[in-house]
């Protein structure tokens, strides 16, 4: 273990060894090249190969240098750590309002995802980043434990005017709000009795707010009291998946809600 670890210092110290590594593992370079590309001195850069030499990380054919099979796997090590870490920096701020247990997917695939958080002057940030997302999309799927008013107007409005599909299963208690509220369960109707709008309810609770839009993956981030602390979305063919076997086995288990029901 105190080998291995002092070999991810001796990488970690130096981001030209980083990146002259991964250079090497994805073809051969001259040593002029490696120059140009890393910025690094001759001189640096010569003690950097010689050290990978040492290490048997790479190898010379004539003036070209090429990574051997462990210093590719070095180097795809090196950046699995980077990418966990640079994971861990982002979502450090709201790690502990993430549905812990109903993601599934890694959490590197969050590594570029927008993060939205309320400030004194933008208190509705979160949200108005969800109804910026369904004003642009063409499909949108929602599975959640509550749909609020600003995306349900968007929703509505767009679906009405034929601009978006819309499938949404949300749970009992969500439908209850709206319909407790006279405007809400007008605009609620309007939404089920349009043409490309299909809703079913669920009774047990759903525990993310979750939304598809187009190939985008939004999710609500609450407090254990409920308080909207953030927002993320991000764009992954991973997260996607998730989000659509997610909506998928809610979809199959819930019942039609209709006009005549709200």
């Amino acid at each position: 273990m105190e080998s291995a670890l002092e070999e991810i210092e001796f990488l970690a110290l130096s981001p030209n060894r980083v990146e002259t590594l991964r250079l090497l593992a994805e073809s051969a370079h001259t040593r002029r090249e490696l120059v140009e590309a890393t910025g690094a001195s001759q001189p640096t850069l010569g003690r950097i190969l010689s050290d990978f030499e040492e290490r048997s990380w790479v190898e010379r054919d004539g003036s070209d240098y090429r990574a051997t099979v462990t210093g590719r796997l070095v180097s795809r090590g090196f950046d699995d750590l980077l990418d966990v870490l640079a994971a861990d920096t982002d979502l450090r701020p709201v790690v502990e309002w993430l549905p812990g247990d109903a993601i599934t997917f890694d959490l590197r695939h969050l590594t570029d995802a927008t993060i939205t958080t309320p400030s004194r002057v933008r208190p509705n940030a979160p949200v108005q980043r969800a109804v910026d997302l369904l004003s642009d999309a063409e499909r949108v799927r929602v599975v959640s434990y509550a749909l609020n008013e600003q995306s349900l107007d968007v929703i509505a409005d767009r679906t009405a005017a034929g601009e978006q599909t819309f499938e949404g299963v949300v749970s009992a208690a969500a439908v209850d709000a709206l319909a407790d509220d006279s405007q809400l369960r007008g605009r609620l109707r309007d939404l089920l009795g349009a043409q490309g709008a299909e809703m079913r309810v669920v009774d047990d609770p759903i525990p993310v707010a979750a939304t598809v839009a187009d190939d985008v993956v939004h999710l609500f981030l609450r407090d254990d009291a409920g308080i909207l602390r953030a927002s993320l979305d991000v764009a992954s063919p991973a997260v996607r998946t998730w989000a659509d076997d997610l909506f998928d086995r809610y979809w199959a288990d819930a019942d039609p809600l209709t006009v005549d029901q709200v």
